[in-house]
């Protein structure tokens, strides 16, 4: 059995399995497959042991290519911008840790973000590499994620999810619905749209399910509580904008307006707000609710 590649600073390395083509060297098809990437960069990051294969063996400029090696590196971005944002880990044991993850801050690497992420900085600071994400939350979205901390139990957590065993509850701010009748459920074909990253209903058969309750009615927004009964990517924002009530602050739905990088004045108003279980190793019931607040 192979070891996956250590994580550096939190961060673990990602993995290409080399194509066929015309370069003589690793070093050559690196540069052609990720062009953002300088040809003095690749050196660089070879010269610190930042490139390596499936042994962690490290590989110099002059390795030659070969169809089907497994080459591990590490991403870097200069002068990543810290996101003055703070996590809570609300329970952290042998097999689980919870964390409150606030607004803006991605779960695993993404785009111009490598190391300001939950998971890098849960890593260094618990200094456990074993942990996993067992679910995703959006970067815009704050809330309650789970971990997994033990390869041996992963799959009992994963289970909780693939099976539907696991309660999850979120808050939103959205505009007010008064000629819709609460509790209602909606539910809708969701694939994927353009661009890539956004998400579209469309006619057929349904995949996807929120029940959504009113918590409070103001004069103009109201607070939801929403259910998602399935995991689509995108879901409750996708569905509260089709019934006609984007969530406060939604950037991509019913429309896509990007904020200027550094921005942090308008968080999404979405809230992972609680998560119920009953834990597949202790057998003990288990209930975890967020400490953030919506405040549009």
């Amino acid at each position: 059995m192979r070891r996956r590649p250590p994580n550096i600073n939190g961060l673990a390395a990602s993995t290409l399995q080399l194509p066929s083509g015309p370069w003589l060297t690793v070093l050559e098809c690196l540069c052609e497959r990720f062009p953002s990437v300088s040809h003095a960069q690749w050196l660089e990051r070879m010269a610190r042991g930042r490139v390596i294969d499936q042994e962690g063996r490290r590989l110099a400029p002059e390795t030659p290519h070969r169809v089907g090696l497994e080459v591990h590196y590490y991403r870097e971005v200069a002068d990543e911008t810290p996101i003055p944002f703070a996590e809570t880990v609300l329970h952290d044991d042998p097999d689980l840790l919870v964390a409150d993850k606030p607004h803006f801050l991605p779960v695993t690497p993404a785009g111009p973000h490598v190391h300001e992420t939950l998971l890098g900085r849960l890593i260094r600071r618990t200094g456990n590499q074993d942990l996993v994400p067992l679910h995703r939350i959006d970067r815009e979205t704050a809330g309650l994620v789970l971990f997994s901390a033990n390869p041996r139990s992963r799959a009992c957590y994963q289970a909780l999810f693939r099976e539907r065993r696991i309660h999850k509850s979120y808050e939103a701010i959205a505009p007010a619905l008064p000629g819709t009748g609460f509790p209602c459920v909606r539910s809708s074909r969701i694939v994927a749209g353009e661009p890539f990253f956004r998400m579209r209903e469309i006619a057929g058969q349904p995949n996807s399910e929120t029940r959504i309750e009113v918590i409070e009615r103001g004069n103009r927004d109201w607070r939801y509580a929403l259910t998602p009964i399935t995991g689509r990517k995108h879901q409750l924002r996708v569905h509260m904008a089709a019934l006609g009530a984007p969530i406060i602050g939604d950037g991509m739905y019913p429309s896509l307006h990007q904020s200027a990088a550094g921005d942090y004045s308008a968080p999404l108003q979405l809230l992972a707000r609680r998560l119920a279980f009953i834990d597949p190793v202790s057998g003990a019931e288990r209930s975890f609710s967020s400490g953030f607040m919506l405040s549009p």
